[in-house]
């Protein structure tokens, strides 16, 4: 597989860390500029729905130019952005910061998924858009605990200065490794519109949708779940994302092979239902020991990063002639799904207790499931018809 995928993968860490963190370090931010926990998670919530509607705008505005210049362009902004938010006094000036953040790293992101997928062989593809997915995994390991820890024993603006520098050495990296890439031939909106709109291709989307609000249901207030599920310190809690990532990196390579090996159809399914299982579970197992609860928490993790490269690999699969403008359409999709979650996690804390969030977000996966299932079963013939 051609090296310069890890290169696109930095990027993707980087943007993981900045989508991510901002879970960990919640409380600090509520405490800090006065606000309660659920309105700091609008942050999370306006950092999604910016991305969601973001991605597939730029990506068509950008269409035209050399990918390599548009990236380092989109780098520079995403630079201002953590500067914007580290210099944060208030929720709005923060607000603005993770906006234009979200709107630049949705474009860096979906940018890293379709020249992966651009530069491999195609029995590779799979495994490049896996790749691109354990980058923004591998943030759990490094990103959220690096910046969890700055952020207690700093500030959480450090946090935003510490990404501030990770952006300088990933744009470093990007000018010196990746060579000009033109941009692929234009597809008609027409012709974008169709494959979008045929009824596997929204099937597709609203398991994206559903899944990833189910996941985030409990995932955007984990600090808060952890210390009213276990009483877990700073320390703990760090560790505790650590190993979330570390699953979350082998999730995600593992969802890459099982799209190279199997039809991504048949894979989707079977990521979903013990995903749905895991969530479903857990706030009925705080009493456990502590190994086996961590043991769960694995588990969990390992299979919401699995779900990401199936499904861009389920769309290349699906529509190769459309993947660009798909990929970040879903890319969309899930971050609209993100900021779903985030909204239904708010309001279950507000009216009912945080240890119901687990079991509440199950019952989206369930239904996403159930959607899953829908466009497994529709034939093929009908997206290429439309497309």
């Amino acid at each position: 597989m051609n090296k310069k995928v890890y290169v696109l993968a930095i990027a993707a860490f980087v943007v993981g860390t900045v989508e991510l963190i901002l879970g960990g370090i919640l409380d600090l931010i509520a405490t800090d500029l006065h606000l309660s926990l659920a309105k700091a998670g609008y942050l999370i919530s306006i950092f999604s729905l910016v991305y969601a509607l973001s991605a597939p705008i730029l990506l068509n505005v950008t269409a035209r130019f050399e990918r390599k210049k548009v990236y380092m362009y989109t780098l520079l902004v995403f630079l201002i952005s953590n500067l914007i938010s580290a210099c944060s006094v208030n929720f709005y000036m923060l607000m603005a910061g993770r906006m234009l953040g979200a709107a630049a790293g949705s474009l860096i992101f979906v940018l890293s998924l379709t020249l992966a997928s651009r530069i491999v062989e195609p029995e590779y593809k799979g495994r490049a858009v896996g790749t691109i997915t354990m980058g923004g995994s591998a943030s759990l390991i490094l990103g959220v605990p690096l910046g969890i820890f700055v952020g207690n024993a700093f500030g959480w603006r450090e946090v935003f200065i510490l990404i501030a520098v990770l952006t300088v050495c990933v744009m470093v990296a990007i000018g010196v490794a990746m060579n000009r890439v033109q941009p692929a031939p234009a597809v008609s909106l027409q012709n974008q519109l169709k494959a979008l709109w045929n009824p596997k291709m929204l099937a597709i989307h609203m398991t994206t949708l559903l899944v990833l609000a189910g996941h985030l249901t409990l995932y955007a207030y984990f600090t808060p779940f952890l210390q009213a599920a276990i009483g877990a310190s700073p320390t703990a809690i760090t560790l505790i994302y650590m190993m979330f990532g570390l699953a979350a990196v082998a999730g995600g390579g593992m969802g890459g092979m099982l799209s190279d090996r199997l039809h991504p159809a048949k894979a989707i399914v079977m990521v979903l239902i013990p995903f749905m299982l895991s969530m479903a579970v857990i706030p009925f197992s705080t009493g456990l020991p502590l190994i086996p609860f961590l043991l769960l928490l694995s588990i969990w993790g390992a299979l919401s990063w699995t779900v990401t490269p199936v499904q861009n690999s389920l769309i290349i699969k699906t529509s190769p002639e459309t993947s660009e403008i798909l990929i970040s359409t879903n890319s969309g999709i899930a971050h609209a799904g993100i900021a779903l979650g985030t909204y239904i996690g708010g309001l279950v804390i507000d009216h009912s207790s945080i240890m119901n969030t687990g079991w509440v977000g199950s019952i989206l996966v369930c239904i996403g499931l159930g959607s899953a299932v829908l466009a497994v079963n529709m034939k093929e013939k009908h997206v290429h018809a439309m497309a």
